[in-house]
């Protein structure tokens, strides 16, 4: 019962913290105005992530004990919620002010080296052949404070960052439509739930911090289903790839189940970087309607049905991860890249039919 009611309060909390937040942001000029892509029609508030943040902050300060049940430490949690706090800052800069590229990277970069000098790090991975991948082994020390050194580990620290840039990015990109971001939100956060409360990886801490996310981000989509009276802004879209990242990482560097689940998000992010750079064009300063979601509309799907289609998608694939080893894990990570491989052929041939025509 106690999950049920931190999901619960996590839910109340982000929903009227929205409300509040759409009566504030044409107040402080943080609408969102329909042009290019977008698919509204009308001026939308912008802060969803703000409430999804102001949500997760708050129940995680009121139950702050229930984190400190297994390996974490209090400065652990500090420092990835103060990276958290640094990437709605920036969210919220460059949803008003509209900031340069290279501007909006900081964030993001400090972000990632605030977890990093938290000490949350990788030890090992595991192999899918067989063993263990060890990343611990080249360390360089950094700076001592009395008793204490803290090392570059880096390998761990270099794959931390790396991944929590994709993810972030990965969600960055997908936020087009509404309720896709948030919904495979909840719908990672509670995959996560099940699987920090298995037996076998039994870790209470995270399945608590992940139920909390799930709440944060469901209480959110209340506002943010199709047709949105509110959207996540920048630092939404970044803050939950951010958190899922994390969540992945502390729950023991489960990172074919969070591959799993945002499976077909990152092999759509993966394409657009390879397709943007083969047009000469940089591939996070371009915009174009080539993305998976898009081009599902544009195949006649509704909002809806094109946002259920990536729930599907997200659904599936980490129920499975739930229950595969390692292998079978591998197995359906390829899955997915042929199920991606042949939605992009389709999608080719009837472009060339179009062209034809």
């Amino acid at each position: 019962m106690s999950y049920f009611f931190v999901f619960l309060l996590a839910f109340i909390i982000s929903a009227v913290s929205a409300r509040v937040l759409q009566w504030l942001a044409p107040k402080v000029g943080l609408m969102d105005l329909p042009r290019d892509r977008h698919q509204h029609d009308k001026p939308t508030p912008f802060l969803g992530g703000v409430a999804v943040f102001i949500a997760v902050v708050a129940v995680l300060s009121l139950t702050y004990k229930q984190l400190l049940v297994g390996n974490l430490a209090p400065k652990h949690w500090l420092f990835v919620l103060a990276g958290a706090t640094l990437l709605v800052i920036g969210g919220i800069l460059d949803d008003k002010f509209k900031l340069k590229p290279s501007l909006q990277l900081i964030f993001p970069l400090l972000a990632c080296v605030l977890v990093v000098m938290g000490g949350v790090n990788i030890e090992k991975i595991t192999n899918p052949f067989g063993g263990f991948i060890y990343l611990d082994q080249w360390q360089i020390p950094l700076f001592t404070l009395g008793a204490y050194t803290r090392h570059l580990v880096v390998w761990s620290d270099a794959l931390v960052i790396l991944w929590l840039f994709g993810m972030m990015f990965t969600t960055k990109l997908l936020d087009g439509l509404d309720g896709l971001v948030s919904g495979v939100g909840v719908i990672a956060s509670i995959i996560i739930f099940i699987f920090t409360m298995s037996t076998r990886w039994y870790q209470p801490d995270i399945a608590w911090a992940s139920l909390v996310l799930a709440g944060a981000c469901a209480g959110f989509l209340y506002w943010n289903w199709y047709p949105a009276k509110q959207f996540l802004g920048e630092s939404g879209a970044l803050l939950i790839g951010f958190l899922l990242g994390v969540l992945s990482i502390i729950s023991g560097g489960k990172f074919a189940v969070a591959l799993l689940i945002m499976g077909i998000p990152i092999l759509d992010v993966a394409w657009t970087i390879v397709r943007r750079t083969l047009k000469k064009q940089n591939p996070f300063r371009s915009a174009d309607r080539q993305h998976l979601h898009f081009r599902l509309l544009d195949a006649g799907l509704s909002t809806r049905q094109a946002v259920t289609v990536f729930y599907g998608f997200a659904a599936l694939f980490g129920g499975l991860a739930i229950f595969l080893q390692s292998k079978g894990k591998l197995m359906l990570l390829a899955v997915a890249l042929i199920i991606m491989v042949g939605l992009l052929a389709g999608f080719a041939w009837v472009d060339k039919r179009g062209k034809a025509r």
